[in-house]
């Protein structure tokens, strides 16, 4: 790849100091000057010619993405083989990502003091091992319990990756994000896939898959990202916290937390209304999955040109509410499911990249502590929907928890329409 001696030198500082900020004082004051500066010639540099180091991370983004729809398809075949209920099941996303939320209030903490290159090996290390214990272990609430390890990994390698390609990426914040997306999108739609493929031959083998993975993307980190230095100032563990009392913030990440309500009742429910094999149900969400991938590197940034960033949140947010009304009203119609599941990564896609890029354009802190202070946020609602959405189909019916899912995206997009002023700026800064 072309480009590392232009922004080598920027690999080992970026992380730590917000990725483009100062880390000091005065990036709390100025929000939009924390941005890396572009020349017209960075502007038009692809943001997949990057440096060996940033492929590495990507690649091992790629792979911790994996593990988010790696269970989908093998949700169906965990329940009727390990005599558990749906919403048993469904608490694999719930350990998962709510211990990945609380772990991101600690992961600048870690980061801050370990250096971004340990913090991530460490990281990739718990993903390693707890994901090949979930694959020994016999009971559903031992995979239960793996996965909360395997979300703490998660949290520490996610948070510190966002930092380190933002700081190390050749191409500028913009590029950089559009390049996190991809890897995103391809985990995405790749992780359902490999569950299916595996899950098709035994439930174990998508867990023991992710482990030989992360195993080569630790031995790719641990080679091709250069050494890096604890932060001149340790980030404390209430900066996460106390981002919080920014309002723009603030309100961005819970417009979070209620769209990933909706999306995680699709992502972890939808798959026992489709009653598809292990393989078929991968072939479903591979399809979604790379509607979210082709959305979020190439639809969002079109749709961000025409509309500005405000303005195409509030449709796609409020188009994924009515693709989730569809599964509500229509939860026994199998073609109505599976359509409304492979659309849905359309908005998805759209809404992954431009919120990421909007928090971290809007935060008034470094960039790290808005990482942290989002995904702790947002991964709450995450990890308690597909829980609840058990709960609510086994006290009540299946039209409950998508119907609920749709209300909570609307409001989502209610809630964001009181900050259009800042998304706005925003988009005129960048």
């Amino acid at each position: 790849m072309n480009g590392p001696e232009t922004t080598t030198p920027e690999a080992p500082t970026g992380p730590e100091a917000g990725a483009g900020s100062t880390g000091s004082a005065s990036s709390s004051d100025a929000p939009h000057t924390s941005a890396p500066q572009h020349t017209p010639h960075a502007r038009k540099e692809s943001p997949f010619r990057q440096p060996k180091a940033v492929w590495a991370v990507a690649f091992a983004c790629v792979i911790s993405f994996m593990g988010i729809g790696l269970v989908d398809p093998i949700l169906p075949a965990l329940s009727s083989q390990l005599d558990a209920t749906p919403s048993q099941v469904t608490l694999l996303f719930t350990s998962y990502l709510v211990v990945t939320a609380v772990a991101m209030l600690v992961t600048g903490w870690v980061s801050s003091r370990l250096g971004p290159k340990r913090t991530l090996v460490f990281g990739l290390v718990l993903i390693v091992v707890f994901s090949a214990l979930a694959g020994t272990t016999g009971s559903i609430d031992g995979i239960i319990g793996f996965r909360a390890g395997w979300g703490l990994g998660n949290a520490l390698f996610i948070a510190t990756s966002l930092a380190v390609i933002v700081g190390s990426a050749s191409g500028g914040f913009a590029g950089a994000i559009v390049l996190y997306e991809t890897a995103l999108g391809v985990g995405i739609a790749t992780g359902p896939l490999l569950g299916g493929l595996l899950g098709h031959v035994s439930w174990r083998g998508p867990f023991f898959g992710v482990a030989v993975l992360m195993a080569v993307a630790l031995v790719a980190t641990v080679i091709l990202l250069p050494p890096s230095k604890a932060a001149e100032r340790p980030e404390s563990l209430v900066e996460p916290l106390a981002a919080l009392r920014h309002r723009a913030l603030a309100t961005t990440s819970v417009t979070g937390l209620l769209y990933n309500w909706g999306f995680f009742t699709m992502l972890g429910y939808a798959p026992f209304l489709m009653h598809l094999s292990a393989i078929e149900l991968g072939w479903v969400f591979f399809a979604w999955g790379l509607l979210v991938a082709i959305f979020a590197v190439f639809g969002a940034p079109a749709l961000r040109g025409w509309f500005g960033t405000p303005r195409t949140l509030y449709g796609n947010l409020l188009f994924m509410a009515a693709d989730l009304l569809v599964i509500g009203l229509f939860p026994d119609e199998r073609w109505a499911v599976i359509g409304a599941v492979i659309v849905a990564g359309a908005f998805i896609g759209v809404n992954n990249t431009l919120v990421t890029t909007a928090v971290m354009s809007i935060a008034p802190v470094p960039r790290p502590v808005a990482s942290a202070t989002y995904g702790f946020v947002r991964f709450i609602g995450g990890g308690l929907a597909p829980f609840a959405a058990g709960k609510l189909v086994e006290h009540y019916n299946a039209h409950v928890p998508f119907i609920l899912g749709a209300v909570s995206v609307t409001a989502g997009a209610v809630l964001l329409s009181t900050v259009h002023r800042a998304l706005d700026e925003a988009d005129r800064t960048a």
